[in-house]
């Protein structure tokens, strides 16, 4: 059954529609005794929200500080519900950070759960802000229903500002991606596509909902295709496999750092049933991880690519029968993506240059930023990625680098992904990062962090060695870091700057 084609323009304008001729079928599981909210419960209570929602003027920033759950998802809908702009705060943030988006996006009400209520608090009055920070109660926000503005019509303008996100900030400050109805909508619309997700299709989304794949992935695309999603409170290994069992889910969405800690985690005895694949975002997927997985579970992950400026996804590997490629995150679906070089031209095929995008699922602009939104956007209206990549004859994308993390050794250009897809080739690697370090006569040089699954799994002297078996002795590390973690932005991405900065003394 093909998707279903969605007319609806707006947030409010689809929830309704869902309500209307969906009411009885479940949209928002919270597992564990949590509860089940039906599409026409989950309109009821958005709905009941309006005095809540209407403390704020229309068009300005509702935040919400709580984990995944019932408070967070009816943040992300209930703000462009009521004609509000929602913001969900990266709870793994510092204050000083928080405290800076808040201020940046003049948000003057915010809503948080558990001990969130108390550290928003705190923030709010240290940094002298004004905003009204109102307690979640009973894993909600207060019901408070009230007539006139709140209860407002929907005015129909898909072009409106409905989510606030930030980007992580590893070059300076974060930057606010502004995405309107349309952008939003159409995020989830190129998943649907993409997956041929149906009604029947029920996601489980273990990513939080700060995150835009959280967001346009596993919220906004069930929302467009009339199906469902499972809402833990965050990814937890142990009951991922349970999860997606108990409540019949019949696919995920994850980044490569939880495909590979599930990888290395006792297998369920039976991969639940109705799972039918699994997807993989936010940065690139070891080929190495990804054929490990598929074998040793039985189910297939699709590689896709998407940025927070894009509503998530761009590219994306196909659906079987059809064959994708190891080491790409596919082909353009429901959007154009383009391979440009330093003029703004399209490369021919095969040739490296910059990633960029151009489609209804692109930001509207960094939020009071004119310049950073100018500096985006290429002729043509062509938004760069700052991914270095090319495009095969079949119009798969490989990535090849984030440009302003090319590793320079004696002139000679070295991706870190080269070096890293390398390192994941060895059993115990659960995660690896590769970057530059300062050298008086190459002007930089290779080095390399990892985490291991067992410590003392591989000394540096074997993995050194089997970089250069697989990548040639001049671009293999000449130091491995053993760390239990590497630094990550809110989207999943390696920070590698802030890793060789965290690592260079």
């Amino acid at each position: 059954m093909p998707p279903e084609k969605n007319n609806a323009q707006t947030t409010r304008a689809l929830i309704d529609k869902r309500a209307r001729e969906n009411g009885g079928e479940a949209f928002l599981i919270l597992p564990d005794g949590g509860g089940v909210y039906t599409y026409g419960e989950w309109q009821e209570s958005l709905r009941a929200l309006s005095g809540f929602f209407c403390r704020a003027p229309r068009g300005e920033v509702v935040a919400a500080m709580a984990a995944n759950g019932a408070v967070s998802a009816q943040t992300l809908l209930g703000a462009p519900y009521h004609g509000r702009v929602a913001f969900v705060i990266n709870l793994a943030a510092g204050d000083s950070q928080i405290a800076y988006k808040l201020r940046h996006s003049n948000c003057k009400l915010a809503v948080a759960d558990g001990d969130n209520i108390e550290r928003l608090q705190k923030i709010v009055k240290d940094e002298s802000l004004q905003v009204k920070v109102v307690a979640a109660t009973n894993g909600a926000i207060p019901a408070q229903k009230t007539s006139g503005d709140s209860d407002n019509e929907d005015d129909g303008d898909a072009n409106k500002a409905s989510l606030l996100i930030y980007t992580s900030g590893t070059t300076g400050k974060p930057k606010g991606v502004v995405h309107t109805h349309k952008s939003a909508l159409a995020g989830g619309a190129n998943t649907v596509i993409a997956h041929n997700l149906t009604a029947g299709d029920r996601a489980l989304c273990v990513l939080p909902l700060f995150h835009i794949n959280g967001q346009c992935v596993t919220v906004f695309a069930p929302l467009v295709s009339g199906g469902s999603f499972v809402l833990p409170p965050k990814f937890s290994a142990r009951h991922f496999w349970r999860w997606a069992a108990e409540n019949d889910c019949t696919w995920f969405s994850a980044v490569p750092t939880i495909i590979s800690h599930l990888l290395h985690q006792p297998p369920p005895e039976k991969t639940p049933p109705l799972l039918r694949f699994g997807r993989s975002a936010s940065s690139a997927l070891p080929p190495e991880t990804h054929r490990q997985f598929e074998q040793k579970f039985g189910l297939k992950i699709i590689e896709t690519m998407g940025l927070t400026e894009t509503a998530a996804q761009i590219l994306s590997n196909p659906m079987p029968p059809a064959q994708g490629k190891f080491g790409s995150p596919g082909v353009a679906i429901g959007n154009e993506v383009a391979i440009l070089n330093e003029q703004g031209e399209e490369c021919a095929r095969n040739v490296e240059g910059e990633i960029a995008i151009r489609g209804s699922n692109v930001m509207r602009e960094y939020l009071r930023d004119k310049d950073a939104t100018a500096a985006a956007f290429a002729k043509n209206n062509w938004l760069l990625s700052g991914d270095l990549g090319r495009m095969d004859d079949d119009g798969f994308v490989f990535v090849t680098g984030r440009r302003k993390e090319l590793i320079i050794k004696g002139g000679e250009n070295i991706a870190p992904r080269e070096i890293d897809d390398a390192l994941h080739l060895a059993a115990n690697v659960v995660e690896a990062a590769a970057f530059a370090r300062p050298c008086e006569v190459y002007g930089q040089r290779v080095e390399a962090a990892v985490v291991l699954s067992e410590s003392g799994a591989h000394s540096e002297e074997e993995l050194i060695a089997l970089c250069a078996r697989e990548v040639g002795e001049f671009k293999a590390p000449e130091r491995i870091h053993f760390l239990d973690e590497l630094p990550k932005g809110p989207s999943g991405k390696v920070q590698r700057l802030k890793l060789a900065a965290q690592l260079i003394t």
